[in-house]
């Protein structure tokens, strides 16, 4: 989610989940050849982390992944499915799914420029090109080029008369052609893209593919991530009160302000925190009004003392 997966917003996560693979925001492999490598920076708090790139020339995808297998990431991943504007001026993005030789030789760079494991993201059609066939032929592609794990968008994308937005929504959804692709490619690592808000739909997916993808949904209630570990990992947690969240939120802050990082750039993924709590709508306007302001842990503190007491009266 490019704007949104920053390493701001993944120290967030990581509170929530130690176990779910994150991803960085798509980067355009131009940018890290053109020096930008300061895009590539992370907290190791992060791992595991996998670098998406954005990009159309095999070589150069191919240079930039070796930067990030340097930097230590833990996978690298191909975004072929991203339908904005702007990423179709680059020709990559949902526009790879348009010539399926292009995309082949891209994934084929990748997969012999690094030794970490190499995925692509990308949606079951685009346009017109909609079908059983279609989606077969791509993951075809992907699969002779050496790739091992598809993410799947399971929506095709419209690359005309819809906004990222309303490619995120309005193409239906369809789980079946997914699980097609996993019957077709029993060893082919499957992971299940969109659609998807609660765990109990992810444990549902996961009996028919190998892992499922949270996006969206990740931002409209956080505390999603706090059940992952437990039920999709079977790892044991202690649970943790809404408080508890906060202030760990709030210790987090303060470690950002002492590196001299703009803590406020991780404080507005706590604004959808207390969704649902009585006094919610009080602490989402307090840190929308102060988001800026200096001393981003008094803010979120403050924030949540309106939460209780709305809560109390």
């Amino acid at each position: 989610m490019v704007d949104v997966t920053d390493s701001h917003f993944r120290r967030v996560m990581r509170l929530f989940s130690r176990r779910c693979a994150l991803y960085t925001e798509m980067i355009a492999a131009e940018a890290l050849l053109h020096g930008r490598l300061d895009l590539l920076d992370y907290d190791p708090v992060e791992a595991p982390l996998i670098l998406q790139l954005g990009g159309c020339v095999p070589q150069r995808l191919a240079q930039a992944a070796k930067l990030g297998e340097e930097r230590g990431f833990a996978a690298i991943n191909l975004n072929a499915g991203c339908p904005s504007d702007k990423v179709q001026q680059g020709s990559f993005g949902a526009v790879l799914m348009k010539d399926l030789p292009l995309l082949g030789e891209c994934a084929a760079a990748l997969c012999e420029a690094v030794s970490c494991p190499v995925s692509v993201k990308t949606r079951i059609g685009v346009d017109e090109q909609d079908s059983e066939e279609f989606t077969l032929k791509l993951v075809e592609t992907l699969y002779r080029s050496g790739v091992r794990h598809v993410i799947l968008h399971a929506r095709k994308a419209w690359l005309k008369g819809l906004s990222p937005k309303q490619n995120r929504s309005v193409p239906p959804l369809n789980y079946e052609r997914v699980y097609l692709i996993k019957r077709s490619y029993p060893d082919l690592y499957v992971t299940l893209n969109g659609g998807l808000t609660t765990l109990e739909q992810c444990q549902t997916a996961l009996q028919r593919v190998d892992g499922v993808m949270l996006g969206r949904a990740v931002l409209d209630n956080p505390l999603l991530l706090t059940g992952v570990d437990e039920s999709l990992f079977a790892e044991g947690n202690a649970v943790l009160t809404l408080e508890q969240h906060l202030e760990r939120g709030a210790a987090l802050l303060e470690q950002l302000e002492h590196e001299g990082r703009p803590a406020h750039l991780a404080l507005r993924h706590f604004i959808n925190l207390c969704n649902g709590r009585k006094g919610a709508r009080l602490y989402r306007q307090y840190l929308s009004t102060h988001l800026k302001e200096p001393h981003s842990a008094v803010v979120l503190r403050d924030a949540f003392a309106l939460l209780e007491h709305k809560s109390t009266m």
